[in-house]
Order: structure tokens, then C-alpha cells, then sequence
């Protein structure tokens, strides 16, 4: 075996043991109205160690490069990113000891940045969210590296069929409680990897549950989804992690069942009634997905319908302790949560 092709299997098997020795994430029961008949669970995927769901990317993503002959020892390996994917990348690439740069938008929150450079990664910043993916790739081709490409390889590098994907953790978690089969599982799409895995997982393993994605204003997802048009362009997304400004490779609207558009201060008084509810704090995208979670729930009880539901936390409040958390930021985006978060809790009662 050549010393090359030596050290890829040894980068292998780390990012492997690295996976065992991590224990899989909590399903946690979100409390509801008892009378509903509708169970709510989130799975907390900010309890990888690196505090996103986007670990289970990342390592998906390393993995595609090293058996595809594109990470080899000491390659610079890059990515376009809006923070948590870099985040856990840069990770893995610390794993490994190799050099890591992130192009990220200058909006992003400077706690995600300071946590790619303390995994050992470096931070190269553009304007909008549209010019991260042609800089990421160009200094990818000076380095005589490896562009990870989130956006274009996320649907491809998870293996959809099980392997511990997060469709798989969830359905085995699921697995004793009153409705173990989920009526509905609510994302949010960012690369529109995660929607892509869970819908093809349900679908091989001949399940009846359906897919939503919650989309944030801004981002053409929904849009996309409605009319069939994947050119559809957008301002993005200003809930950071998820929307786009344009349709990725990785969405596939085909084998989503809903896509629901959900204004900014929805997904932020949402944000804040999970951390009441649940005792943690989680980051935006988190919001989202329990908007559009409780509208479907809402439409299950209208309907006399019961069962379960299931919505993901993407990732853990203190990244944005400086902006989705201050309100002064927050009002500087001209958005009011406050009438909404009071709806909600209305709406949600006593439950608990």
C-alpha cells in the first residue's frame, strides 16, 4: 500500500472512531396540550461536539473526499458556508491535520467565526451569500486543494439507505413511543441535505411519514418547490443556517411533500418558546422548524387526526448570544418577535 493511500485509510478509520465514540443525539419530547392527541419531539442535534447538525455533514463530507481521492495528506480543503458547517469541518480537519478556510458572509455571527478559528481554521469573509461559493472554490484551485462544496454534494455524500444517518437515528428513537411512525418530520434547508436523506430514508423503508421544509423569508426554496422553477433567484435568508438565495444542487423539491415560507420574527419567537419549553437554548433555524411543526400539529387536531411529529434543533443559542439573543440587533432588522412569541405561548397554553 502506498504511503498516500496509507494515510487516507488512517483518516478513515479517526473520523470513524471519532463517530463511535460520540453518543447518538436526544429526542426530546416537546410538551403540548395533552387533549391534542399529537406527540412533539425534537432531535437535538446540538449535542454533537460540535454543536450542530451540521456535524453529521461534515463528516459525510470528509468521508466523499478521502474514498473519492480528493483529501489526501496535507491537502487544504475550503468551504462555502454561513458558519455551523465550517464550524464542524474545520473540526475534522483538525482531526486530520490539515489546513482549513472558510468563506463566509460577513453577516455571519462572530461567535461561529471565533469557533472555526479555535478548531484551527481560517476565515475568509465576502459581502453577501452569494459570492461565498465561487471564492471558496477559487482559493481551493490556488492552493491545489479540495473544495468541500456543501451545497452542491450534500444530497450525494450522506448515505441515505441507514448507516446511522440522522433519518435512521431518528426512526430507531422513535421506535417505542405511542405513534413510532412520524406523520410529518419539519426541516429547515439550508443545502436541502438533511430534507433530501430523511425523504429518501422514509421512502425506501416504506414509511407513510411526509417531509416539510420550513423556509425563511428571503429564501426560494418555496418558491422553487411551488412552481418547479430551480432558477429562481432571492434576497437569502437573514436566519442564519438556512434559506438561499438560489436553489442548490442538494435540494430536491421532488421528494418534498411541503415547503412553507415563515416570516423572521416568527422563527425568532419561536426560538425563544423552545428555550422556555425545553430548557435549552437553541440558534433560529430552530424556530423555524417549530412554526411550521405546529402548524401541521394544529392541522392534525382540526382534522381529528393522531399521532406524532418530529422537527429538528439545529443548533445551540450561544452562537448568537451577540445577535439573535440581543434584542437591539434584532430590532435593528426592523422585526418585533414579541406578539408573536405571546401568540404562540397562547396557542400552547399550559402545556407542559
Amino acid at each position: 500500500m502506498s504511503s498516500s493511500r496509507a494515510w487516507v485509510t488512517h483518516a478513515i478509520r479517526q473520523i470513524n472512531a471519532d463517530a463511535t465514540r460520540s453518543a447518538d443525539t436526544h429526542l426530546l419530547r416537546f410538551p403540548l396540550p395533552a387533549h391534542w392527541g399529537v406527540e412533539l419531539y425534537v432531535k437535538d442535534e446540538s449535542s454533537h461536539p460540535t454543536g450542530s447538525l451540521k456535524h453529521r455533514l461534515a463528516r459525510s463530507l470528509f468521508l466523499y473526499g478521502l474514498v473519492g481521492g480528493r483529501i489526501t495528506e496535507g491537502t487544504t480543503v475550503t468551504e462555502a458556508s454561513s458558519g455551523s458547517t465550517a464550524v464542524s469541518e474545520a473540526y475534522f480537519a483538525r482531526l486530520l491535520g490539515l489546513p482549513f478556510v472558510a468563506v463566509v458572509p460577513e453577516s455571519t455571527s462572530r461567535r461561529k467565526i471565533e469557533l472555526i478559528e479555535e478548531y484551527g481554521g481560517t476565515c475568509a469573509t465576502v459581502a453577501t451569500a452569494g459570492e461565498v461559493y465561487a471564492e471558496a472554490e477559487r482559493i481551493a484551485e490556488e492552493a491545489g486543494g479540495y473544495y468541500l462544496d456543501q451545497f452542491g454534494n450534500a444530497a450525494t455524500a450522506t448515505d441515505w439507505r441507514g448507516n446511522n444517518n440522522i433519518a435512521c437515528s431518528i426512526y430507531e428513537q422513535m421506535a417505542d413511543e405511542p405513534h413510532p411512525e412520524p406523520s410529518w418530520i419539519v426541516v429547515g434547508a439550508g443545502t436541502g441535505g438533511t430534507g433530501a436523506t430523511i425523504a429518501r430514508y422514509a421512502r425506501y423503508h416504506g414509511t407513510r411519514t411526509r417531509i416539510a421544509v420550513g423556509d425563511p423569508e428571503g429564501s426560494v426554496y418555496e418558491q422553487a418547490w411551488r412552481t418547479g422553477d430551480r432558477t429562481v433567484t432571492g434576497p437569502g435568508s437573514r436566519i442564519e443556517g438556512i434559506g438561499r438565495p438560489r436553489v442548490e444542487a442538494s435540494f430536491l423539491p421532488e421528494i418534498v411533500d411541503l415547503v412553507r415560507t415563515v416570516p423572521d420574527a416568527a422563527s425568532i419567537a419561536a426560538m425563544h418558546v423552545v428555550h422556555e419549553r425545553l430548557g435549552t437554548a437553541p440558534g433560529p433555524s430552530t424556530g423555524t422548524n417549530l412554526v411550521v411543526a405546529l402548524e401541521l400539529i394544529e392541522e392534525m387536531v382540526a382534522r381529528g387526526e393522531r399521532g406524532s411529529v418530529v422537527t429538528l434543533m439545529c443548533d445551540r443559542g450561544e452562537r448568537y448570544r451577540d445577535t439573535y439573543y440581543d434584542p437591539a440587533w434584532v430590532a435593528s432588522l426592523g422585526v418585533d418577535p414579541e406578539p408573536v412569541a405571546a401568540q404562540l405561548r397562547g396557542r400552547l397554553g399550559g402545556s407542559g
